[in-house]
Order: structure tokens, then sequence, then C-alpha cells
């Protein structure tokens, strides 16, 4: 069985000439992959992947992304309208300027901790990672470094590396059984012969508090109608919660 594991690493770009073709690229990443979604979303059924690379592919490489950018967005373009046209949702507006790319697209240096990665017209722009400890354990024999997501936001760059490897699943030797109440969580734990192991008890008082909060909160509400909000005790208690 494969597993999956993604690590979130803060990157800085040294170049300024390198963060505006960065941001210029998530940018047009973006916007091409809201203008295949539109696309998609006038049609009366989601479009295979081999279709939308004979209507699109030909269209974002004259708009300077590499072959696999195309397929990329034209496969995350499907993603999207395919989820909220299952939830029967409106039309979707992509706003995060964020970008998925294939090992052919970045070049990574473990030792320098530096990311190259591909933007448009085939050019490259360098990345460097903020890296920490936790991450070593990831570039092994055992873990095998997939696609990674290039985010902009807040003026900070991220990037998020995606692993994998192959585990080999085990049998249970035990089964454990949880009810969640408002005052604690009841917890059983059996063999697979049915033989009762362990039960026990762990009281919280979280459930509770929430539900008294939702309580006063409607009351407020109806009393107050819409000007609740800024009523100075009101106030006073939602900056108490949130500091």
């Amino acid at each position: 069985m494969r597993v999956l594991a993604t690590a979130k690493v803060k990157a800085v770009v040294p170049n300024p000439g390198h963060k505006y073709r960065l941001i210029k690229f998530l940018k047009a990443y973006r916007d091409w992959t809201q203008y295949v979604v539109n696309e998609i979303w006038e049609l009366d059924h989601v479009p295979s992947l081999k279709e939308l690379h004979h209507r699109f592919y030909r269209l974002l490489r004259e708009k300077g992304f590499r072959a696999h950018h195309c397929h990329k967005i034209e496969r995350r373009a499907r993603e999207v309208v395919k989820a909220v046209k299952k939830n029967n949702g409106s039309k979707p507006v992509l706003r995060k300027l964020t970008a998925r790319l294939d090992y052919q697209d970045y070049r990574l240096n473990v030792n320098s901790k530096i990311l190259e990665v591909a933007v448009l017209n085939n050019e490259w722009v360098e990345l460097k990672l903020l890296w920490y400890k936790h991450l070593d354990k990831y570039f092994n024999c055992e873990w095998k470094l997939k696609e990674i997501l290039v985010s902009y936001r807040g003026s900070e760059v991220w990037v998020y590396f995606t692993f994998e490897k192959e585990v080999v699943v085990k049998q249970p030797k035990a089964i454990m059984g949880v009810d969640i109440n408002f005052g604690n969580i009841t917890y059983t734990i059996i063999d697979t012969s049915g033989k009762l192991i362990t039960m026990g008890t762990i009281p919280f008082n979280g459930l509770r508090r929430a539900l008294a909060h939702k309580i006063i909160a409607e009351k407020i509400q109806r009393r107050y109608s819409k000007k609740w909000r800024y009523v100075k005790g009101i106030r006073e208690a939602i900056r108490k919660t949130w500091t």
C-alpha cells in the first residue's frame, strides 16, 4: 500500500527579478486555470483529460507554459469543476496563487537547500528553503519525492513537498471503540477474539462549553437583531475570547 506525507517549508527569493517572475507565473497559472474552469462549466458534462488536452494544450503552450504545467492546469480545473458540480455548488472562483509542479518542472538541491522552479517561457527561478531538521527523515531511501506545490500568500512563499512510500499493511491485533459524549470520551479496547483488554473514560468540557456558547449567541442575536456586533459588552467578550 502506498502512503503519502506532506511537508510545508517556507522559502525566500533572494533575487527580486526571480520573485517578480515567480509571482507572474503563479498569477498566470491561477488565471488560466480559472479560464479552463469557466469553459468546462458551460458544458453539459465533465470532459475527460484527453478531451481537455486536445482543447486547451496548444493554447496554454502559446501562453508560455511548459508541457507539464498544461497537464496540471487541465487536471486541476477538472477536479475543481467535478467536485463543485457533485455538491450542486455555484461556479467556483479561484483566488489563491498556487501551482502544482511535477518533478520535471523543479530541481531540488538538498545539500544547498536550493529549489529551482520552472516558470513561464522556460525560465527558472531560485528559491532558498528555510530548512528544519524534521525534513531530513523524508530524504532517504524509503520516501520518494513526488509533486510539489508552490504558494504565494501574505507576501510569503511556501513550498509543500509530497512524499510517497510503500508500506506493508499489518493485521490488527486489537479493536478500539470510541463514544464521544458532551462531558467525556468513553473507549473500549478488545482483541480480535472479542476478549476485553481495557476500557476507560476521558473527561473534558469542550462540547459542553461549545453548546453553552452557541445557546448564548443565539439568544443575543435574537434580542439585538443585526446590531448585536456593536453592543459594548459583546465586543468585549469577543475580545477576551480571541486574545
